[in-house]
């Protein structure tokens, strides 16, 4: 074994086998008595309280939680945590209402697309989809990546070898079972996650005592939890902003929303999932803070398995790598089975193909040539931060007028003004891949003839102007009339 790897890459392969396996046989076993189209898009609507309740709730972490949250404390500080916290958790408060709404309207739907379809007509529903299957489908090359560069990380194996067996195993459940083995596999899954994180927070309070405490962080970097510090107020509120808003387009949660038994069974698990929700992501943002408090020089993305695995244990690092692959695949699972059902559901207004076709067996076919894609994107290791970044930009500029118009009267005209007002102002603002400027700020004004805020918060201000400015249209365009 190399010496700067926690376990060997034989241990690493045999214990991503086994797992994947596991949630294979179980995902496929299990689906041979849940066939059919209604089971595949919203398992034949009879989900109960606590199998909705961890569905929603595994499908909203995913890995990116053993990286994300650490990375922008280190940062952020205080205010990026709990703008990660209250982003990720925040829609399920939204979906009360909205999934009443949307109940209620359309109780026989599936998408949050063909519910649009019916406000707006002719094309502005194909756009929306466009940007929904792309997010959904980034979020998927982030979360294939994020487990392979863990892997990689803890034991040297090459990152296209974990990355095909977690793919070829999660597709074929998948896309055989649909939603209903989506969320048995989620309840499984939900249950690992939290036994290992509970077994991660113990390890990690007896390893660093007195310094897992805000007052060792206030001491060694007192700006982190600083009321003056601007940065943690910008993050926290850009983490809210970006993650609040592409969780809305999350198709995944519309199908849980409408596979609930009923509105209160919804209404139950979405208050839970927002209170479990909150102290997971709280509290891997603060061992990022704890860990950069501890050695500056580590990378911040890596705050957590700097604490956990400090002394190279083995046991600890097979919990590590359980942890990311449940994470995952809870994750996968739902992406792939959200991404199908939009095609399944409103392929046919969409596509408008001409002969007569399976729009089933159609949307596994665009779903296995996603995933091909996504593992290519992880086997190079390619960093999608910035992609990532540019489709919450765009669901930012998509949020306002789409959801505004599930109680107010838009045309689809005025929307699609609205929506592309916001992405101008967006793009305008939307930094450069290094983050140093923007095309508003840096090439068309110097950087010196603006505020040194402008310049340092180029990402906030573009969420903002993104997500704020087609409001101010939809208000003008009233005003007007």
């Amino acid at each position: 074994m190399d010496n700067t790897y926690f376990i060997s890459q034989s241990s690493a392969l045999f214990i991503v086998i086994i797992i994947s396996t596991i949630f294979l046989s179980i995902g496929v076993i299990y689906s041979r008595n849940y066939q059919g189209l209604k089971n595949y898009l919203t398992a034949n609507r009879n989900i109960g309280f606590i199998s909705l309740t961890t569905s929603l709730t595994a499908s909203a972490l995913g890995a990116w939680v053993l990286f994300g949250p650490a990375s922008a404390s280190s940062w952020g500080g205080l205010g990026a945590i709990i703008g990660y916290s209250l982003g990720t958790a925040f829609p399920m408060f939204f979906f009360i209402y909205l999934g009443k709404k949307i109940r209620k309207e359309f109780p026989k739907g599936s998408t949050l697309i063909e519910f649009l379809r019916k406000k707006f007509g002719k094309s502005l529903f194909k756009l929306i989809l466009a940007m929904t299957i792309f997010y959904m489908f980034i979020f998927l090359c982030a979360e294939v990546t994020a487990v392979a560069v863990l892997i990689n990380y803890i034991s040297g194996t090459e990152l296209w070898i974990s990355a095909l067996i977690v793919l070829l195993c999660t597709l074929s459940y998948t896309l055989y079972g649909g939603l209903r083995v989506s969320i048995l596999t989620d309840n499984i899954q939900m249950i690992v996650i939290c036994f290992l994180l509970l077994i991660s927070l113990i390890y990690i309070l007896s390893y660093t005592g007195s310094k897992f405490s805000f007052d060792f962080v206030k001491n060694t970097n007192p700006q982190l939890l600083s009321g003056s510090y601007i940065p943690g107020y910008t993050a926290g509120l850009t983490f809210f902003i970006a993650v609040a808003a592409t969780n809305l387009f999350h198709q995944g949660n519309w199908q849980r929303i409408y596979a609930a038994k009923d509105y209160r069974t919804l209404k139950k698990s979405l208050i839970f999932s927002f209170i479990i929700i909150v102290p997971i992501v709280f509290f891997m943002g603060f061992v990022g803070l704890v860990a950069f408090s501890i050695d500056s020089s580590i990378r911040p993305d890596l705050g957590f398995f700097s604490l956990l695995l400090s002394e190279q244990a083995f046991m600890l690092s097979i919990l590590v790598i359980i942890l990311g692959l449940a994470l995952t695949i809870s994750t996968i699972d739902t992406l792939i089975n959200a991404i199908s059902s939009l095609i399944v559901v409103d392929g046919k207004a969409t596509f408008k193909l001409k002969k007569k076709i399976n729009y089933l067996n159609f949307s596994k076919n665009i779903i296995i040539f996603l995933s091909m894609v996504s593992f290519i994107i992880a086997s190079y290791g390619f960093d999608i931060l910035y992609l990532f970044l540019l489709a919450d930009l765009f669901c930012c500029a998509f949020v306002l007028t789409v959801f505004y118009s599930f109680y107010n009267k838009i045309d689809e005209k005025t929307a699609y003004i609205s929506i592309i007002i916001g992405l101008f102002g967006g793009f305008l603002l939307f930094p450069s891949p290094d983050f140093s400027k923007s095309f508003l700020v840096g090439i068309l004004i110097s950087k010196e003839a603006l505020s040194p805020f402008i310049s340092q918060s180029l990402l906030f201000l573009s969420f903002v102007v993104a997500t704020f400015l087609p409001f101010l249209v939809l208000k003008a365009k009233k005003f007007i009339h």
